[in-house]
């Protein structure tokens, strides 16, 4: 009994810890997202075009992080960070605010129902970039 009651501790210690770590994590990239709208530059140069696009940037990071704040799955969260970093990243290489299109193939080569077309929906689902996964949902 002591046992199991050590180990418990541990893992409360230990997903307390991570919290922590994952919190301050999140907290960076809001702040790194806010600093980025401040300074935001459009590609375009007009000044109409830069305001769009800050007021893009806030919005959407107001609204995801608003709608994942009560993720507890690590995994999730580590989800989200990827896809916030990559979309930052993106954003700063492309000097655009908005996801970067891809093209899927339609799903028009499978039969309406049947495996065929689960495998289909499946490996759509699989070859969409980590970037889009969020934003797809909200739109």
């Amino acid at each position: 009994m002591c046992r199991h009651a050590h180990r418990m501790k541990s893992v409360v210690v230990t997903e307390r810890l991570m919290t922590t770590t994952t919190g301050k994590e999140v907290l960076g990239l809001y702040r790194r997202i806010f600093r980025l709208a401040r300074k935001w530059q459009s590609a375009s140069g007009q000044m109409e075009d830069t305001v769009k696009e800050k007021q893009y940037i806030l919005n959407e990071a107001r609204m995801l992080f608003q709608k994942n704040k009560n993720l507890t799955d690590s995994e999730l969260i580590k989800q989200c960070i990827d896809e916030c970093t990559a979309r930052i990243e993106i954003g700063l290489h492309y000097h655009i605010p908005y996801p970067r299109p891809i093209h899927l193939p339609p799903l028009g080569l499978a039969p309406i129902q049947g495996q065929a077309l689960r495998t289909q929906e499946k490996r759509r689902k699989l070859s969409k970039p980590v970037y889009l996964k969020s934003h797809d949902e909200v739109s």
